[in-house]
């Protein structure tokens, strides 16, 4: 890991021990969410609301206001409430991709087997469907929940549909934050 990166991933990890909701934020998730989701995301660790807070807010600063996508900004790591993992777990993975990015994807490429040493790896591939089951149940449109499952998959350079381009732009601010 360059020490740019180590840097990047030090501020993040302050950040979002940290960091504290205002009323100002909790009145724009909630301007943005149903209840129902809203309640989805009260689920997420403090630190998965934080991340998800300043994509949401890098997002709007850059002028998006496509509902979906600022939906999606907000729910997109929901699915880690299914299989909450500790601190010393991220650390873990962020240093195994680091390395070695097949790992990461050989050992979390079976969610039956989520117990022991696999178990965040399992979490780490498996939250965004997972998140995005949570939040069709919760009545979500198909376009967030299809961000949601696809928020960490490898877009071909020549797709170019309205999906595309919307997961596209939620990648490049989650990966940056």
């Amino acid at each position: 890991m360059n020490a740019s990166r180590f840097l990047y991933r030090s501020r993040q990890f302050w950040l979002a021990i940290s960091t504290r909701s205002s009323r100002q934020d909790v009145q724009l998730v909630t301007s943005i969410l149903s209840d129902s989701q809203f309640e989805l995301f009260q689920r997420m660790q403090r630190s998965e609301q934080t991340h998800s807070l300043v994509v949401l807010n890098e997002l709007m600063n850059q002028g998006e206001d496509n509902a979906d996508l600022l939906i999606a900004a907000l729910l997109h790591d929901v699915g880690k409430t299914q299989a909450p993992i500790r601190l010393w777990e991220r650390v873990l993975i962020v240093i195994v991709r680091a390395f070695c990015q097949d790992c990461v994807q050989k050992w979390g490429g079976n969610p039956e087997t989520a117990m022991g040493w696999r178990r965040a790896f399992i979490v780490a591939e498996q939250h965004p469907i997972w998140g995005a089951d949570l939040a069709a149940e919760r009545g979500t449109s198909p376009l967030a929940v299809s961000l949601i499952a696809r928020h960490q998959e490898q877009i071909p350079p020549e797709a170019s549909s309205i999906e595309d381009n919307l997961l596209r732009t939620l990648q490049a601010v989650d990966d940056n934050n």
